[in-house]
């Protein structure tokens, strides 16, 4: 009997962790023997005074009312019937569910957020980059302009007004060692909307001409309208017109704002 005591199965059973089997055996053992019905008792006295002990808001009317009810009320003479309890199997399984459940969305919280952080680092590493390529490559445009401008064996051409625009003017650099043309634009005025200015290379006997570059108003921007164009072997004179966008197949001659042979 004693170690049916001792084995720890009474507090199980108190606190409703046992089997359904356990349980039966408990309530047989309980209706046998008094000092199995005793234990119950002590135990559940020990679990009043303990809760009454750590939670101050248990008032002595409750406190007392619960111990009637457990140990005044039975005395001696026989055990406070339990109902059935749920087998340790269910609670365990119903907490081990609950607990994975907020484990997993704890877990998908963390990675959504390390995912956001990922994907908002990504596009500003990226905006950097394009950035940075963007400079560079505009850099490196306007070291190859300058360098062309500023050497000795470049030659300038002036490109005067027409009668569309006689105030305009524009410059064309042209380097025969490198083949390399620039055209400074400075000189125009903005090009409205729908349109892009065109330069082409002329031959004049028979008047031949060809383009070398629309002048796209995002690249014009970008290089502060010093622009590299297409080099052509043996141009006689330059001229720009005014072109709807993306060019036009011949120039158009109403439209030629400058115009400027090549001195030989």
């Amino acid at each position: 009997m004693e170690e049916f005591i001792n084995s720890g199965i009474l507090e199980l059973y108190i606190f409703g962790v046992t089997t359904e089997e356990e349980n039966r055996e408990v309530q047989e053992m309980a209706g046998k023997h008094a000092e199995v019905r005793a234990e119950i008792l002590s135990i559940e006295k020990a679990i009043i005074d303990l809760s009454y002990s750590v939670s101050p808001q248990l008032s002595p009317e409750v406190y007392h009312r619960i111990r009637r009810e457990l140990i005044d009320k039975h005395g001696t003479e026989g055990v406070v019937q339990l109902q059935p309890r749920r087998s340790a199997s269910s609670y365990i399984g119903w907490a081990a569910a609950i607990v994975l459940l907020g484990c997993l969305g704890v877990q998908y919280f963390m990675y959504d957020q390390e995912v956001e952080k990922k994907e908002a680092v990504t596009k500003e590493r990226d905006k950097y980059e394009q950035l940075f390529a963007s400079t560079t490559k505009d850099n490196e445009q306007k070291e190859k302009a300058l360098r062309v401008i500023r050497a000795k064996n470049s030659a300038i051409v002036n490109l005067g007004g027409q009668q569309v625009s006689p105030d305009s003017y524009a410059k064309v650099y042209m380097n025969d060692a490198d083949n390399e043309v620039f055209v400074d634009i400075a000189g125009l005025p903005e090009a409205p909307e729908g349109k892009e200015y065109q330069v082409w290379a002329l031959t004049l006997n028979p008047l031949t001409p060809t383009s070398i570059g629309v002048l796209d108003k995002n690249k014009v921007a970008d290089s502060q309208g010093i622009i590299q164009v297409d080099n052509f072997e043996g141009v006689q004179a330059f001229g720009i017109t005014l072109e709807p966008t993306g060019g036009s197949a011949t120039p158009t001659m109403e439209q030629l704002y400058t115009l400027g042979e090549v001195k030989s």
